[in-house]
């Protein structure tokens, strides 16, 4: 018999990495206790684990609201924890979190909520948390916890794109361009001034965009606002939002993205990261700047309302 859960697919993002720094034995080991610790987390907010699979946990809760507190608890404790220990140690996790119905056979579950969330974790950066549109719904009074509209996105094994959000669970985070649980009756709808510009330009092609259009997507995909007709880039290849006083780019996709500032030669590389854009610059999809038919992507930044030349 199916019954409407909440499933929450915990990931910790990194690990390949660490296995090669640390070696099997000792990585083995830091994964373990950090897979048992969140654990625990879930099992302290009601939910159930369902299994462990490698460096991830897939767990599922009676309701959405449960799942979230402790998806944001997670992450604020992870937060806390990793900032005492060793920089080799140190790694991410990354949740998804997905509301339907769910059917239990012999202790495991299924159901379309269950591969969702799963790929909601794929797809969400190191110390996010993506959720599907019902279940920030149901979630209703979850405590100390925004949500940042990410919009509509395809996912894997769905025919339609589904409307997702991020959820916001730093308690310093200033929520002035977060949609905040008092506003879920206006459709999620963040409310901003225009704080910030950004301007684009690829083979010829000037797009600006302000702090009020964001999410701006950029990718292969038709329906990203900024395509990319290349193949090396991912379909959702990365992600622009607004968050306090800048410009965020948080790469999505398989290969990376290089961002290089005017005046430095050195670029950020960006794998399933996020940095800050602000000046004059230019981003490098799927390739780096190494290579001279990378994708190129040139960008300007003004704040204040400025208008870009």
């Amino acid at each position: 018999m199916s019954v409407l859960s909440t499933v929450v697919f915990a990931d910790i993002s990194g690990s390949a990495s660490l296995y090669e720094t640390l070696g099997n034995e000792r990585a083995t080991e830091a994964v373990t206790r950090v897979t048992h610790w969140i654990g625990g987390t879930i099992e302290a907010h009601h939910g159930r684990i369902v299994k462990n699979l490698g460096d991830g946990v897939l767990a599922i809760f009676g309701d959405a609201a449960s799942a979230v507190s402790a998806a944001a608890a997670m992450l604020r404790g992870h937060q806390e924890r990793v900032s005492r220990w060793p920089l080799p140690l140190r790694m991410g996790i990354r949740v998804g979190v997905a509301s339907g119905e769910v059917v239990d056979v012999d202790g495991d579950c299924y159901g379309d909520a269950v591969n969702v969330a799963s790929r909601l974790c794929e797809r969400a950066g190191p110390a996010e948390i993506w959720a599907t549109e019902t279940a920030v719904l149901l979630s209703g009074a979850a405590p100390s916890v925004w949500y940042r509209k990410l919009g509509l996105m395809e996912i894997r094994g769905k025919a339609e794109m589904l409307m997702l959000y991020q959820v916001e669970w730093r308690e310093n985070e200033e929520p002035d361009s977060l949609t905040m649980q008092a506003t879920l009756a206006s459709n999620f709808a963040p409310v901003d001034s225009i704080l910030g510009q950004i301007q684009f330009s690829w083979h010829g092609i000037d797009l600006s965009f302000t702090s009020t259009d964001v999410p701006v997507h950029i990718g292969r995909a038709t329906d990203a606002r900024l395509c990319i007709n290349d193949p090396r880039v991912s379909r959702l290849h990365a992600r622009i939002d607004w968050r306090n006083t800048g410009f965020v780019l948080t790469d999505m996709s398989s290969f990376g993205t290089w961002v290089r500032f005017e005046g430095s030669d050195v670029p950020v590389q960006l794998r399933r990261d996020a940095c800050i854009l602000h000046g004059i610059g230019e981003m490098a999809l799927g390739v780096s700047f190494a290579d001279s038919s990378a994708p190129v992507v040139k960008f300007q930044v003004a704040g204040g309302n400025a208008h870009l030349g």
